[in-house]
């Protein structure tokens, strides 16, 4: 074959590929596929630098598909370019325990960067990788030695672009100058409901993403490798600004009845459809999943990919003989930990006079004091930095002109989140994390779910947690959001009841390399509690602990009273006071962390909540949907089932009821019953 023609045979081997796999399926978006196979083979073939034989070597270019929803065509790039997913993986497409499910999924199919699918979040990631990358070669790299230096290309479609999240991250990347990010907009003008004429024809992505800060420009034609590559040539000399080529297409290219309509997005295009297309553009319409030899030869990266790593690896071994320290900072950050010595210079605090610290500013303290330790720790707050306290001093503005370790993020929660876990997936940062207040968490839920569902080790650190925010009143006043947070299966949900076991919070978020970790933080001021008669604030660490026991206690609790974050101080004083009055046997539990404890073994369960305890009385400032698996059917909980008020959180606090005297009246009225 010339040169020419095999070109076009790979191209039309992707677009066989996706029809096949998506017929056979049952299931699934062809459309995007077919039109796109020219620029997908263009990338996998010339311009990403990849090692298909180890789809994870640090300083490779990063591709993710925001278009989720084509991930045939991200497959069928992988198989052919050669991957480690055969084409019975294809073949498998979207079935049970398959490597090739309906969306990507980082975790599962090699080859694949981000979880993507909810439409605008890998166009975030992508924003993430671009400040990684600029973060981290800024922080490695020294004269002669580039060990940090990739691009990151990312296709969008029509609908990521409608999403409010890629506005916001377009800003942000726009803002920071991102020059290695390079995005191909699928401009095809389709989407489910019809053509975009009817919800998108007033915008003008191209422009609005221009006057955004990026380098746009156009091509005409999707079938035109040429022109393709010559834009992508131009977005790679462009190191001022992130790069956006408009990409126009047709849907399902080839497909004689379904090109440039609705129906070839999310449909299969039916066997007779398929079997046309294939006749249209020159396959054997009698042959499924069919590669000729010639284009795997052709297509496979593997000679060049091992080339490129092993270019960068004779380069990285001459960086580390020379900057022995950096490398060892390296090895730390790409394992995700901290340096060693960061857990014995984590603060510890005396109980005082009463006055307390707020929890967010014990988490300031803590920062400051892993800050040498965790050199590749980067976040920032929605606009919100001097409320969440989130801020390594002296660590700098992240910035067009500076990789600073404070990124400003505006008032763009939702951006924020698919940033963060995109500086997560990256590799090389140690626990990236983003800050608002809690209640803003449901800006941002999307993403949130995705760094659950994706394992991915972010840090989300929330504050002014409960009704004691006070006078900004129920608009700012996170009711629902506990149980909201703990509702996402593989999040970590931390509300710490003082300054110690705020410490051991952040410790336990530090450590978690397998997934993400939220810390909900108090705005009013906590007593931190002495331990000098109490259990020690380790016990955060396994998500829930016996706080203090009566005195004299003989056998079992009479009742046992669960608290968390600033309810714990009050619930203890009330238990205090009925063994002051001759009830004796109490147990206050302090439970900052129910997705901990749960993974406890049952022996430890049952030494903090005997099955043959059934009175039990929780104490929490949010709702009580959830408690009832921990109170059981003769317990009861002191919680708030409604919305808030403006007013002094103090005040608040006491018209809920979360009070010594309420408290105790529901403890006592239990133990009544119970009699």
């Amino acid at each position: 074959m010339t040169n020419t023609e095999i070109r076009q045979q790979s191209i039309l081997a992707f677009r066989t590929l996706a029809m096949d796999a998506v017929q056979k399926a049952n299931s699934g978006h062809p459309g995007t596929a077919m039109a796109l196979a020219p620029l997908a083979y263009l990338l996998y073939t010339k311009h990403l630098r990849h090692n298909p034989a180890n789809p994870d070597w640090p300083n490779r270019d990063r591709f993710v598909l925001s278009a989720g929803h084509a991930c045939v065509l991200q497959y069928a790039a992988l198989h052919l370019s050669g991957y480690d997913l055969s084409l019975d993986d294809l073949k498998q497409f979207r079935q049970w325990g398959s490597r090739t499910p309906g969306h990507p999924e980082h975790f599962v199919t090699p080859g694949v960067e981000t979880t993507t699918g909810p439409l605008g979040q890998g166009f975030a990631n992508a924003v993430g990788f671009g400040i990684a990358e600029r973060y981290l070669g800024d922080y490695f790299n020294r004269p002669g030695h580039a060990v940090v230096d990739h691009d990151t290309y990312v296709i969008c479609s029509d609908g990521d672009l409608m999403e409010g999240i890629t506005n916001e991250a377009a800003s942000i990347a726009g803002q920071l100058g991102l020059g290695k990010l390079i995005f191909f907009y699928d401009s095809n003008r389709i989407t489910i409901d019809g053509a975009t004429s009817i919800s998108f024809s007033a915008d003008d992505p191209g422009r609005r993403l221009e006057a955004q800060g990026w380098h746009v420009q156009w091509v005409e034609d999707a079938n035109d490798l040429d022109e393709l590559d010559q834009t992508t040539e131009a977005a790679k000399n462009e190191r001022q600004r992130p790069s956006l080529i408009v990409v126009r297409s047709h849907i399902a290219y080839g497909a004689p009845h379904l090109v440039d309509t609705a129906k070839a997005h999310g449909a299969p295009l039916g066997a007779d459809e398929v079997r046309a297309a294939k006749i249209a553009l020159g396959a054997d319409p009698d042959k499924e999943f069919f590669v000729p030899e010639e284009v795997y030869a052709h297509m496979s990266q593997l000679e060049r990919g091992a080339s490129l790593e092993a270019a960068w690896r004779e380069s990285f071994e001459s960086w580390s003989a020379a900057f022995p320290s950096a490398r060892e900072d390296w090895d730390h950050a790409w394992r995700g930990e901290p340096k060693p010595g960061w857990q014995q210079a984590l603060p510890e605090f005396e109980s005082g006079d009463g006055a307390g610290m707020a929890t967010r500013d014990t988490g300031r303290e803590v920062m400051q004091a892993i800050e040498p330790y965790t050199p590749t720790m980067i976040g920032g707050s929605a606009d919100l930095v001097a409320s969440v306290r989130t801020e390594f001093v002296g660590g700098g503005l992240f910035s067009s002109t500076h990789s600073g370790r404070n990124i400003a993020f505006g008032v763009r929660e939702h951006a924020m989140g698919g940033i963060v876990n995109g500086l997560a997936l990256h590799g090389g940062m140690v626990k990236p994390y983003g800050s608002t207040f809690l209640i803003f968490s449901d800006y941002m839920r999307p993403a949130l779910r995705l760094s659950a569902l994706g394992r991915v080790p972010a840090l989300w650190v929330y504050s002014h947690d409960s009704i004691g925010v006070g006078e900004d009143g129920p608009t700012h006043q996170p009711i629902e959001h506990y149980m909201a947070l703990r509702a996402i299966p593989d999040l970590w949900f931390i509300r710490p009841a003082d300054a110690n076991e705020t410490v051991y919070a952040w410790k336990v978020a530090l450590e978690r390399t397998d997934g993400p970790v939220v810390l909900a933080l108090t705005r009013q001021k906590l007593p931190v509690l002495d331990r000098s008669e109490l259990a020690a604030a380790s016990g955060v660490e396994r998500g829930a602990y016996v706080l203090w026991e009566a005195e004299g206690a003989n056998g079992q609790p009479d009742l046992i009273f669960i608290a968390t974050g600033s309810e714990v101080a009050v619930t203890l004083a009330t238990a205090r006071k009925l063994s002051e009055q001759g009830t004796r046997r109490l147990r206050v539990v302090s439970m900052p962390c129910w997705e901990l404890f749960e993974q406890q073994s049952e022996e430890y369960r049952e030494s903090v909540f005997p099955s043959a305890v059934q009175v039990r009385l929780s104490v929490e400032a949010g709702i009580s949907l959830g408690w009832g698996r921990w109170v059981g059917e003769r317990g009861a909980s002191v919680a708030i089932d409604h919305f808030g008020a403006s007013a002094p959180g103090g005040e608040l606090m006491k018209q809920f009821g979360f009070t010594v005297e309420n408290i105790e009246a529901q403890a006592q009225a239990l133990l009544a019953r119970v009699s």
